[in-house]
């Protein structure tokens, strides 16, 4: 019933940019709560940063600083603005909604991207 389809990895050199979008369909009621995780080969999955829906962020320490996270509610879309960017920021990067369905408003789901790759290299 959802989709969320990302865009904007690819490769870049150290201290470089990328902008990731991540666009929500569906049958959604109403999007509480939309992030941005990452995993690197070998290593755990691990928040990014996240947005709700007023407003309210979260960064992981690494990224503090470096990173903006944004959302357009209106287009259900999230952004994250990633600015000097490190070689450990290489990961594949997946969007994530926390969200309630039209059919079935008592509850919340968890919806994933099928994720991009961020790729931090010279």
């Amino acid at each position: 019933q959802v989709q969320l389809v990302e865009s904007g990895g690819g490769l870049v050199q150290p201290g470089g940019s990328l902008r990731l979008s991540c666009a929500a369909s569906g049958s959604i009621f109403s999007i509480n709560t939309m992030g941005w995780y990452r995993q690197a080969p070998g290593k755990e999955r691990e928040l990014v940063a996240a947005i709700t829906s007023g407003g309210s962020t979260n960064y992981a320490d690494s990224v503090k600083g470096r990173f903006t996270i944004s959302r357009d509610n209106a287009k259900n879309t999230v952004y994250l603005q990633m600015n000097s960017l490190k070689p450990e920021d290489t990961a594949v990067y997946y969007c994530n909604a926390v969200l309630q369905l039209n059919r079935n408003r008592n509850r919340e789901y968890n919806y994933w991207g099928q994720g991009t790759q961020v790729t931090v290299s010279s």
